[in-house]
């Protein structure tokens, strides 16, 4: 039940990035893996024609999605494809959603997650002004699916903020959660960490904080440090910048062990809908 979180440094020319993202998933099968997660944008950073490069996918015109299942059939590795831009399926022509693809070992999409919570903030750094709802469409839909490492709930970067996503992914059965991100230098350093660890901890899940860790183009400056953490808060595995190649195994027992000690998922009060369920529920 080996997976794998992998950190890249993306730059502008979509091939290239494409070929690093191919060396790295094959260390990772060589390491055992089965599943391993892209960081957000794997496929290119700083570039203006999202949605070109998006219609171009959905149209069968562009290179990232053939890409992508011929490396999972290749290396018989499942995928969780970063984030890419991608309009809705019956809707190749409408703006793009960041989404995150999971592809089986086949080749196949087996689950598609739509970015709910877009970054659109002020930050100090040299860029300053993120806007991406400028460039992407809002996500909709809570997604959780079936992999060989167990019971994987799907949420992209800025989603780190907003909680009780969270809570719903675990409702839905998750036991691991992916999080691919691009987290700015300077958001990074103050929040990254707090961020991934709270969210294995409420969550009772492991955490695949895959990682954006270097210097971009725009100019733009991402905080890296991929990491892995477990159901308890506990890093496992870890890389500041640049490439890199994160591996660990899921522990099913001890995650139960931890859940059944600690039965937070049972003891909750508040709830999406604003309900509070009685004490003896």
């Amino acid at each position: 039940m080996t997976f794998s979180v992998i950190q890249m440094v993306s730059q502008s020319d979509v091939l290239a990035n494409l070929a690093q993202a191919r060396a790295l998933l094959e260390r990772a099968a060589e390491g055992g893996a089965r599943l391993a997660v892209l960081p957000e944008n794997f496929a290119a950073m700083g570039r203006r024609d999202i949605a070109e490069i998006g219609r171009a996918e959905a149209l069968g015109e562009g290179p990232i999605l053939p890409w992508l299942k011929q490396a999972a059939r290749d290396l018989k590795l499942w995928i969780v494809a970063g984030t890419l831009p991608l309009p809705p399926v019956d809707q190749p022509r409408a703006k793009a959603n960041a989404c995150s693809l999971l592809i089986d070992e086949q080749g196949e999409a087996v689950a598609r997650y739509d970015k709910l919570h877009l970054f659109d903030v002020d930050v100090a750094d040299t860029r300053g002004r993120y806007r991406e709802s400028d460039d992407y469409a809002y996500g909709s839909q809570v997604v959780v699916a079936d992999t060989p490492v167990g019971r994987l709930g799907l949420s992209v970067c800025y989603d780190l903020r907003f909680p009780e996503l969270y809570s719903e992914l675990r409702k839905a059965g998750a036991e691991l959660i992916t999080a691919p991100s691009a987290f700015t230098a300077v958001t990074g350093a103050a929040h990254w960490e707090v961020l991934i660890r709270a969210r294995a901890i409420e969550t009772q899940c492991y955490l695949l904080a895959a990682a954006q860790g270097g210097v971009h183009p725009g100019p733009r400056e991402t905080f890296g440090h991929a990491a892995i953490v477990d159901p308890w808060g506990r890093i496992v595995a870890e890389q500041d910048q640049g490439e890199a190649v994160l591996l660990a195994e899921r522990d099913s027992n001890e995650q139960a062990s931890i859940r059944a000690r600690m039965p937070v998922a049972s003891h909750r009060r508040f709830f999406s809908q604003g309900a509070q369920r009685p004490a003896s529920e």
